[in-house]
């Protein structure tokens, strides 16, 4: 199982130095995966959560892929309806010839109303934009122009809409934050959507939550509470059969951007218990 990390390219402690530094970070702790969200305009909902500067994942992710050797690199995950469908199917190709085929492509159909709003693009229509967007984006990559290879397809959020995208577009299933319980029914929904669409099921790769406490956590989410139940939540979900995993170390008040140590002294923490 690929154990990832969602690195913050937003807020105040957020700078170049400081990306270039999670970057090797990650790489030297022995992760498979480095993964970024994705916001074009940061509205007062956005800014509420992730404030500025917010760097664009897809120009970040082609400048550390200059800084790093192995590490896979990914969004975790682009808004699909934000960009027209072969702007995203040429940047993604670049991306993935520039990096030595080092991509994952994780999309979702995003919640920023505002954001829309500014963007032009109707909020109610997302679900089909990002079904239109992965379809065109497989069809470019076959022409032998953009020379994509092949880019994984990962495909966000827990609705049975987004379950339907997954098993019919995508390559895997990647929802967020979840708990354990939520976890486990989201999980038997996917396999009864992927029956009814007799379809196998794809692969599985949740990013879940990273916050370390010293007591354990009765009342949580996955990846929440001590390092012993971080790496049980770890091995209950490489035995329901993930492909990957992608820890969040950002917890949600912005002022963690400023301290990257302690998120990386975490992540060292658990990666030491894994080895």
């Amino acid at each position: 199982m690929l154990i990832g990390v969602n690195v913050p390219n937003f807020g105040p402690g957020t700078s170049p130095a400081v990306l270039r530094e999670w970057a090797r970070t990650v790489e030297d702790l022995g992760f498979d995966l480095l993964m970024m969200s994705d916001h074009v305009v940061v509205t007062p909902d956005v800014a509420e959560q992730y404030p500025a500067p917010f760097y664009d994942p897809f120009t970040t992710l082609a400048w550390l892929a200059g800084v790093t050797e192995r590490i896979t690199l990914g969004t975790t995950v682009l808004i699909a309806p934000y960009r027209h469908p072969l702007l995203v199917a040429r940047m993604a190709a670049n991306l993935a010839e520039l990096s030595g085929g080092r991509l994952v492509l994780g999309i979702g159909i995003g919640w920023a109303r505002q954001e829309f709003e500014a963007l032009g693009v109707p909020f109610q229509r997302r679900g089909k934009l990002t079904d239109e967007l992965i379809t065109t984006v497989r069809e470019a990559w076959r022409d032998e122009g953009y020379r994509a290879g092949h880019i994984p397809i990962w495909v966000g959020g827990q609705s049975d809409g987004a379950l339907r995208r997954t098993v019919r577009l995508g390559d895997a299933w990647h929802p967020l934050r979840q708990t354990p319980d939520g976890w486990r029914e989201s999980l038997a929904r996917l396999e009864e959507v992927a029956a009814a669409e007799e379809r196998p099921r794809p692969a599985l790769a949740p990013r879940i939550l990273l916050r370390l406490t010293d007591e354990p956590v009765a009342d949580r989410r996955l990846g929440e509470g001590t390092v012993e139940q971080v790496v049980a939540d770890l091995a209950r979900l490489r035995a329901d059969g993930a492909h990957a995993v992608v820890l969040d170390p950002f917890v949600g008040d912005p002022e963690e951007t400023r301290h990257p140590d302690v998120l990386w002294n975490a992540l060292a923490e658990v990666r030491k218990e894994l080895r």
